[in-house]
């Protein structure tokens, strides 16, 4: 069976005044509006959300049945996989349409975070990290990706100059996205030196260097019966590959549950990555999009610099990555980041992507990530334009 998106909404990311069931109710509305159903036609809804502590809502998959009356009665449900919160619900939704449960399911993810300090943010989302281990139960995830990109130096070579540029991009691009947190170029020089505005956070990790603490909702509605939509994009992969929670336990550098991920959708799918015309990827810190590089194929293990030096990943590049700004400039509410990959990549497959177009699009990756490379989604998605 195929299974297409046919309806996405997105709210801005970014400090917002709304309420956590405002934004949820906002990009629903918006992707049922596109997807042309009647609500009442929506089976099922999934709400990627991971809280942990961030907000006072703990059962907030109800909330989505606040978009529409026709919503009331409709089952739903709340999926909490860390940062691929987002992601696990759009499992949940393809999953409920492949049993033969719905034909249509509407999927939203969101959260709620600028309201609370940096130190609740920082240590509401190291809960995800393995907390049976004293030293691991300690260290914040800046410093988890701050032991990446230490440990690829000792291993292969320094890469802060290579995180460098991968932050200047991500700037530069979202400066074309009008629902980017950040409207403001981080310029290649600025980004590489330690400097009053651009500190260090987690040693060799600088400010620039690290995701931001965001609101916001994205939603997609998901289809086994798209015959008569006005646009869909067919979903043509989605693998979800999950890995020890204990970094002791793995070689955190070799990324292996997002390239097994990663290479599983691709082969599902019957591309390979010279196929994809962009990718949405999970850029919570620089290091992260420098290993997803070699992930996906786009150079090899140790040489993921190249992929960038080369402008292979560049906005006019061959195989532009993270289009949107990434979870680095475009914002990172962590309920709300893989569902937003998915609702970018159906806007650029169906032409809708503004000034982020990747023109003639055929194919894109959305890869999201929880944890230190824990639970992986990839997702590939084709236009259908039939």
């Amino acid at each position: 069976m195929d299974i297409h998106i046919i309806g996405s909404g997105h709210t801005r990311f970014g400090r917002l005044a709304d309420t956590l069931e405002q934004l949820i109710v906002a990009a629903a509305q918006e992707a049922i509006a596109e997807s042309g159903l009647d609500p009442a036609d929506i089976d099922a809804v999934f709400l990627g959300h991971f809280n942990s502590g961030l907000v006072t809502d703990g059962f907030a998959a109800s909330l989505i049945h606040q978009a529409h009356p026709a919503l009331r009665f409709k089952p739903a449900a709340r999926c909490e996989n860390a940062c691929a919160s987002g992601a696990a619900a759009i499992h949940a939704g393809i999953n409920q349409i492949l049993a033969g449960k719905a034909r249509h399911v509407l999927v939203v993810g969101a959260e709620k975070m600028t309201h609370r300090s940096t130190p609740d943010v920082t240590a509401a989302l190291a809960g995800a990290g393995y907390q049976n281990d004293p030293a691991e139960a300690a260290l914040s995830f800046p410093q988890v990706f701050a032991i990446a990109a230490q440990t690829y130096a000792d291993r292969y070579s320094n890469p802060l100059d290579a995180m460098a540029r991968i932050a200047a991009k991500n700037h530069a691009n979202a400066m074309k996205n009008p629902l980017a947190q950040m409207h403001k170029p981080f310029p290649y020089d600025f980004c590489r030196e330690v400097s009053e505005k651009n500190p260090l956070i987690a040693p060799p990790l600088r400010l620039s260097d690290c995701s931001l603490v965001t609101d916001g909702a994205a939603a997609i509605v998901l289809s086994g019966d798209a015959a008569s939509a006005p646009r869909r994009v067919r979903i043509a992969a989605a693998e979800h590959v999950s890995d020890y929670l204990p970094m002791s336990r793995r070689d955190f550098v070799a990324f292996e549950g997002p390239e097994r991920a990663i290479r599983a959708a691709y082969a599902t799918a019957g591309i390979g990555v010279d196929d994809l015309d962009f990718a949405e990827v999970h850029d919570c810190f620089t290091s992260a999009e420098l290993l997803t590089y070699e992930a996906m194929g786009l150079a090899p293990k140790g040489q993921g610099a190249r992929a960038i030096e080369e402008g292979r990943v560049m906005a006019d590049g061959r195989t532009p990555v993270n289009l949107s700004g990434g979870l680095k400039a475009k914002g990172h509410p962590v309920g709300a980041t893989g569902v937003s990959m998915h609702a970018i990549g159906f806007r650029q497959l169906t032409g809708q992507a503004g000034e982020m177009q990747r023109q003639g699009a055929e194919w894109g990756l959305a890869f999201n990530m929880g944890g230190a490379a824990v639970a992986n989604y990839a997702t590939v998605l084709q236009a259908d334009r039939a």
